[in-house]
């Protein structure tokens, strides 16, 4: 927890663990509108495709225009905007005009807001430390309060759409980044230095730095495999909850909270990692926990033992996702970090909107099981090819480490 020891630092963590629990109960309540109103799986796909398609199309050329600009005050600007966007999404559902329309437009704004949000939070944290050591602990610990939120989040979700209405969970998300607002208006911190030139040759030198380094190349493309393939389990979650369990939404966030709960071990885990090279085989081992997880809980119909299914691919699912992040953000150079922040993100949240859609298809033709069966084979695969290729790829991060200040 050393990071903690900043003073910015704790005021963007404690900002941050009262917004994500709300993005947390929106995503439940949301997907569970969706399915409830529509019974769709596809509709699921579609959804979560347009909350997060933007950050495949958008997210690399925000990446340069954020470090060309104040990133401070721009996160709380597109913080607001995200708030609004959940209060009009509450008013529409409370007022019974909420239709797939509405919820397909107010999915792809969210996800729009979220290609800017995500490469802002995570590029200003290196001037929250102030101290590059700390920069992997301090990234480990803003996972682990995604994670914790992931596990936190949905089982509340689940009993406040028992009790209440989806609208008020939009509401309650609304209120929920005011927090991260306030921390932000009160750190106090030296603003990164700005990129020069226009957003196109602010861009070209981070795809330049991206593409001709092997590791980050590499890196990437374990993003692409694992979030095209096991992260399209959410997607899926309301089908299986009610179908495959017979149960509500409370056994669904039930399920989603046991994701939540080993995506929190995986981060508590990787808090304690002190050396980046050694995060490659970590990063590595966590993909085949993820593969092996997801074919466990589509072949089994026992609630108990998809439950540690769920543990697993949540596991996984983190430990590569935050292992990756904690690579290239301590490996890059300061001056490129939000559009290597950018790619990531782009790679993280892009492809698992493209694996949501397929998955959302493919389950309404061959069923769910089948789905994520076809899904656990095929990272399997890409498994094996990453293993073949751990020993260079901890070469290639600790000479990009001993480059990094003098890029």
């Amino acid at each position: 927890m050393r990071a903690l020891a900043h003073r910015n630092f704790r005021l963007y963590f404690a900002g941050q663990a009262v917004s994500i629990v709300g993005s947390w109960i929106q995503q439940v309540a949301l997907a569970w509108l969706v399915y409830r109103l529509t019974g769709s799986a596809a509709l699921l796909g579609i959804t979560a495709f347009c909350g997060l398609i933007p950050q495949l199309l958008v997210g690399p050329f925000a990446g340069a225009w954020i470090d060309k600009h104040d990133k401070r005050k721009w996160l709380v600007g597109v913080q607001s905007l995200m708030a609004m966007q959940a209060f009009v999404l509450a008013g529409l559902t409370w007022a019974g005009w909420i239709s797939p329309g509405f919820i397909i437009a107010m999915a792809l704004l969210l996800g729009i807001l979220s290609s800017f949000d995500g490469p802002l939070r995570q590029s200003l944290i290196g001037s929250f430390v102030g101290s590059r050591d700390d920069l992997p602990n301090a990234l480990a610990l803003n996972a682990m309060l995604f994670n914790s939120g992931r596990f936190v989040g949905p089982p509340v979700a689940g009993l406040l759409l028992a009790q209440t209405s989806e609208a008020f969970c939009f509401a309650i998300n609304g209120f929920s980044f005011l927090a991260l607002i306030a921390a932000i208006l009160a750190v106090r911190s030296t603003p990164p230095a700005r990129a020069k030139g226009s957003v196109g040759e602010v861009f070209k030198e981070g795809l330049a730095y991206a593409w001709h380094t092997w590791s980050v190349r590499t890196l990437i493309l374990t993003l692409i495999a694992l979030n095209l393939t096991a992260s399209a389990y959410a997607v899926l979650l309301p089908v299986f909850a009610a179908d495959v369990f017979a149960g509500d939404a409370t056994l669904l966030g039930w399920l989603w909270g046991a994701a939540g709960c080993g995506a929190f071990a995986a981060t508590v885990f990787l808090a304690t990692r002190h050396s980046v090279p050694g995060l490659v085989a970590t990063v590595a081992a966590g993909s085949a926990i993820a593969a092996v997880s997801l074919l466990l809980f589509a072949a089994t119909e026992r609630l108990a033992l998809a439950m540690l299914a769920m543990v697993g691919v949540g596991f996984g699912i983190s430990v590569c996702n935050v292992g990756i992040n904690m690579i290239l953000q301590s490996s890059a150079p300061e001056r490129l970090r939000g559009r290597i922040v950018a790619f990531f993100t782009s790679a993280r949240f892009g492809f698992d909107a493209l694996g949501g859609l397929l998955a959302g298809f493919l389950a309404s033709a061959f069923g769910a099981g089948r789905t994520l069966m076809f899904e656990g084979a095929v990272l399997l695969v890409f498994v094996v090819f990453l293993f073949s290729r751990r020993q260079r790829l901890v070469e290639q991060v600790t000479i990009a480490q001993e480059k990094r200040d003098g890029y």
